[in-house]
């Protein structure tokens, strides 16, 4: 029985051997019957592609600024005194010529009928002293007439002749005292206008809008204090700064649009009014105005703002997505799929504007489609697979 079980053994171990033996010899025979892949025809590397396209294109550059006004009024008191009245509030829209305050009067007043009542004096004085000229004048020709008859001596002439002189130049001061209080009575009245203090700005839009206030009814105050901010919101300026790389592509006039965080998913069109001519050495930066209709003043100075120019735009560009964009021995290229989808060539590029992940590009052979994805895995000729296809 033992030896029938050694032999039943070898038996299995020979057929197994046999077995594994000519499964080896059948895997040989396949390997040689196929054909031998050659150079990058090896290895079939899986990428994504995209559509080269053409069309318009635009280049936009995005810069964080701020809203300023473009004109901001100050209102500030000519004399001294108490604030009796502030016409306005904050938020208030102010008309030009507009009174806004009103100051304690009395002193004005006085002194305005302090200067009548002078002017009054004087010309009562001027009066005067045209009657005494009158009649000296009358006597001089008296005298003259009755010294031509033999009547009156030479020295009764030359006494009237200085005294129609002399009336004549007490005439003359007489007047010039008049003129005198004409003038303080108008400076008088004029002092009393400034107890009304106005809106009295230059150029701009005949309305603005108070900013702030810098005091209150019952204060007193002096020359030159300010009382009142006024400002200008339409239209608004936007300011941004540039450095050097972005500065010889903007002019007056260019496209701009603005958004803020005060009203997400809104943009306001506007565009470059004013480029400073010189760049700030602490930043190496130069100031830009941008300026933006606003009629309902929903914008206002101080808002931090994004402001996206147009800097650049072609009419007709060949358009890749950015991540085809590849570097090979330190050139810049796309790989371009075979019209049969089986393989890809190797294309060199120049890189033009760019918008979002869209990129211009300008070479030879640019049609169908670019690799977007794998491109590490492929070189000029190389087979693919697209999976999605």
């Amino acid at each position: 029985m033992r030896s029938i079980g050694r032999k039943f053994i070898i038996v299995v171990v020979l057929m197994v051997g046999a077995a594994s033996l000519g499964w080896a010899i059948f895997n040989r025979l396949q390997e040689q019957s196929a054909p031998k892949p050659r150079g990058d025809d090896a290895r079939v590397a899986p990428v994504e592609v995209a559509r080269i396209e053409h069309g318009p294109m635009q280049w936009r550059r995005t810069f964080s600024g701020t809203l300023e006004s473009p004109a901001a009024f100050v209102v500030k008191p000519k004399i001294s005194g108490r604030i009796l009245r502030l016409g306005v509030a904050l938020a208030d829209t102010v008309a030009r010529g507009q009174v806004l305050a009103w100051l304690d009067d009395d002193e004005p007043v006085q002194l305005v009928a302090q200067a009548e009542a002078e002017l009054a004096v004087t010309e009562a004085s001027l009066a005067e002293a045209d009657s005494a000229l009158v009649i000296a004048s009358r006597e001089l020709q008296r005298i003259a007439t009755l010294r031509q008859r033999g009547v009156a001596s030479e020295a009764q002439f030359d006494v009237a002749q200085a005294d129609q002189l002399t009336k004549q130049a007490q005439a003359k001061v007489a007047a010039a005292q008049v003129t005198k209080a004409e003038a303080a009575l108008a400076s008088a009245k004029v002092r009393l206008g400034y107890t009304r203090v106005v809106a009295g700005w230059n150029g701009g839009n005949d309305h603005r809008v108070v900013a702030e206030r810098f005091a209150s009814e019952g204060e007193t105050v002096t020359t030159d204090t300010p009382l009142l901010s006024i400002v200008e919101l339409n239209p608004i300026t936007g300011v941004i700064f540039v450095s050097e790389r972005d500065y010889a592509r903007l002019r007056p006039g260019q496209a701009a649009s603005l958004t803020t965080d005060a009203y997400p998913g809104h943009s306001f069109q506007g565009r470059i009014d004013r480029i400073a001519p010189i760049f700030r050495q602490a930043t190496r930066q130069a100031r830009v105005e941008l300026v933006f209709e606003n009629r309902d003043h929903r914008l206002k100075p101080g808002m931090f703002i994004r402001a996206t120019v147009v800097m650049d735009q072609v009419a007709e560009a060949t358009i890749v997505p950015e991540q085809a964009l590849t570097t090979r021995a330190d050139r810049t290229g796309v790989f371009v799929v075979s019209d049969d989808a089986r393989s890809v060539a190797w294309r060199e590029v120049q890189v033009g504007i760019r918008e979002g992940n869209r990129v211009q590009v300008e070479g030879e052979g640019l049609t169908g489609r670019v690799v977007t994805l794998g491109q590490q895995l492929v070189n000029d000729g190389s087979a693919i697979t697209i999976p999605m296809e």
